[in-house]
């Protein structure tokens, strides 16, 4: 992070026309870069927080799903600009995850970020 950025900005990220808006708790460590059929598509670059533990602006009523495959979760974009911004589990239980796309945060954030690559393609386990 450079050293004028605000750290409480850094938490703060949207799509690109700002209808959704996300607030992570914590700054991630750790982000994953996945190559299955539906991230390759979107480009999205993942960290992931206990359900219930970002704050999600303009969700639902701004936004739309798409769910796909065991239909476990639902991948969520902005409604007007496209944006993925999140994935979420349909039926969250008590320590559950979802993923937040990074991508919509400063760049600042996703550069102190370790990024691993996940292939979801084929093996379902780390590349690095």
């Amino acid at each position: 992070m450079t050293d004028n950025a605000d750290p409480a900005s850094l938490l703060q990220g949207s799509c690109h026309c700002g209808a959704v808006r996300l607030t992570l708790p914590a700054v991630p460590e750790k982000a994953t870069s996945c190559n299955c059929s539906l991230c390759r598509r979107l480009g999205g670059l993942w960290v992931y927080y206990e359900f219930g533990t970002v704050e999600v602006t303009g969700h639902p009523g701004e936004t739309q799903e798409y769910m796909w495959g065991d239909k476990t979760l639902r991948t969520v974009r902005c409604r007007h600009c496209g944006c993925a911004t999140h994935w979420e589990p349909l039926n969250p239980e008590p320590g559950g995850k979802h993923g937040v796309n990074l991508l919509n945060f400063p760049p600042e954030l996703r550069r102190s970020v370790t990024v691993r690559h996940l292939d979801g393609a084929d093996t379902w386990t780390f590349l690095d």
